[in-house]
């Protein structure tokens, strides 16, 4: 160990491998996606089939970009598994938090006589409870889910079949994702067959985004797998 005498300066060495930089993606995607969530968004005139409404088409602003957290989510459970994908959901529910506090304080602070843009700031960005408790909601426990069904099936699947655990792992933690969400910040607000069609669209949605990305998906486990030397293939 260098001396604390020692004339020149010292620093840690960076771990190797490709971790941080995934769940430094990951973070970002999923701070983006919780911003843009606060708008809802509507495609299409109103067709009612059988009394339930097939148009518009109805979901939020996160959509966008919240369904690239699952192909990282894919990623960090696919090449290191669950203690891994866990560290990395849980840093991302914490500065989820961290940005919620944030904006809770900076809306309640008293904005400068000359600045006009006070309503607007709080009503896009200002502490709403119910958004805030189903966005941490929905993404703990579809992440986890996502993360802990991907694991499991590899276990049994190994290296092979990775088309299935992708797959299979999206189609239950956006399941529980999406409905949660949806139920706990619109309820109430949308409701009957408007709520059935955002949680239906959003599901249906979500999953497609994934499964088109599938070959994208495969060839970033692949190339973070030759860029972690602890991988053993």
């Amino acid at each position: 160990m260098p001396s604390s005498q020692s004339p020149h300066p010292r620093f840690a060495e960076r771990p190797r491998g490709v971790y941080d930089v995934v769940v430094a993606l990951f973070c970002c995607l999923l701070l983006i996606s919780n911003v843009a969530a606060v708008k809802l968004i509507q495609f299409g005139p109103e067709v009612d089939l059988f009394g339930f409404p097939v148009l518009p088409i109805i979901t939020d602003g996160g959509a966008l970009l919240f369904p690239l957290t699952y192909v990282l989510g894919d990623v960090l459970a696919e090449v290191y598994g669950w203690r891994g994908a866990r560290r990395a959901i849980a840093i991302g529910f914490a500065t989820s938090v961290v940005a919620s506090l944030t904006f809770l304080v900076v809306g309640a602070a008293p904005p400068a006589a000359d600045w006009p843009n006070q309503e607007a700031f709080v009503a896009v960005l200002g502490f709403v409870p119910r958004i805030v408790v189903a966005s941490l909601l929905g993404y703990a426990v579809g992440q986890l889910l996502n993360a802990w069904v991907l694991v499991r099936l590899k276990r049994r699947t190994k290296e092979g079949s990775l088309w299935a655990r992708l797959l299979g792992s999206t189609l239950v933690g956006e399941a529980a994702d999406t409905t949660i969400f949806c139920v706990v910040a619109f309820a109430g607000i949308i409701t009957g067959g408007t709520l059935l069609n955002y949680v239906i669209v959003g599901y249906v949605y979500k999953v497609a985004i994934e499964a088109l990305f599938l070959p994208v998906t495969y060839q970033v486990i692949r190339m973070v797998k030759r860029r972690e030397p602890s991988y053993a293939e």
